[in-house]
């Protein structure tokens, strides 16, 4: 089998666990809030990141040299996952995933703040097309700018710092290291958050296995994508990531009766766009 075709089925599994974590986590939030989703989420997190590194041999590879960026990205991210777990209660799924395609977007726009690199005109032309579809999911003054397009729009911002940190610590760290952190901390994150009033909700016997499947899908997912991406250049495995929007209208109109808005699939196509412009030119202007 080629890498090619090997990268598409690794990105097979990595939509396939966005999705279910998206339809769990609907389900899940009807007795949980968000903090909470996050606590349990990262303690299971945290068990399968240690089990796995015993297991591998890479647990020396954790240190402490880096705690405060460490701690930036985690608060990033979990910033941006409890208000993409929020937004998946109050807005359709498809418009949340909508949204959340912008997140290499705002990655271009803030990587000179985070990372010194310079925006080129492509980037700021794919940007534009990015912003264009934004615009036809939202359609401010046609439909109120409601809290959940603005959670969904922040939780891409989140995830955009997320990953230009994650990009940073990446040049001196491990995967092993990076994941130890992203769970520990965002578990400590978790516990302060749902637990600041004194009352943090036990899940039930019915919401078990709905954290559980949670919290693997959400490293499952991330592992198949990096898989993907060291078979195949990111030109080729990111627009496969985008079949996941087809598939949660299809999960929302099956599952949720969720109306079919051909708006919202117009500005997902620019979004599409706006993000293959900097995914193909842009690699070629950076050569």
């Amino acid at each position: 089998m080629s890498d090619l075709a090997r990268a598409c089925l690794w990105m097979i599994g990595a939509i396939a666990s966005f999705t279910s974590m998206a339809v769990a986590g609907r389900a899940v939030s009807f007795e949980l809030d968000t903090f909470e989703i996050m606590l349990f989420r990262s303690l299971l997190g945290i068990v399968i990141v240690v089990a796995v590194a015993r297991y591998a041999g890479t647990w020396g590879q954790i240190n402490t040299r880096n705690l405060g960026l460490h701690a930036t990205r985690n608060l990033a991210h979990f910033t941006g996952q409890n208000l993409w777990f929020y937004a998946l209660t109050v807005l359709p799924l498809a418009q949340v995933f909508a949204l959340e395609f912008t997140t290499p977007i705002w990655a271009i726009l803030l990587a000179p703040l985070i990372l010194g690199e310079r925006i080129t005109k492509v980037g700021m032309f794919g940007a534009l097309i990015a912003f264009l579809g934004i615009l036809v999911v939202t359609r401010p003054g046609a439909v109120p700018l409601s809290p959940g397009i603005l959670a969904a729009a922040g939780a891409a911002i989140g995830f955009a710092f997320s990953a230009l940190f994650t990009r940073k610590l990446t040049r001196t760290e491990t995967i092993t290291c990076i994941l130890f952190y992203l769970t520990t901390m965002q578990a400590v994150f978790g516990l302060i958050a749902a637990g600041y009033d004194g009352d943090i909700a036990l899940p039930s016997t019915q919401s078990i296995p709905l954290l559980v499947l949670i919290g693997c899908a959400g490293l499952l997912a991330h592992f198949c994508l990096t898989t993907a991406l060291s078979l195949a250049p990111a030109n080729v495995v990111m627009p496969i990531d985008f079949v996941r929007l087809p598939v949660i209208v299809v999960v929302g109109v099956m599952v949720y009766a969720e109306p079919f808005d051909p708006w919202l699939v117009l500005g997902a196509v620019l979004i599409f766009a706006g993000n293959y412009v900097n995914l193909t030119l842009g690699q070629r202007v950076n050569r």
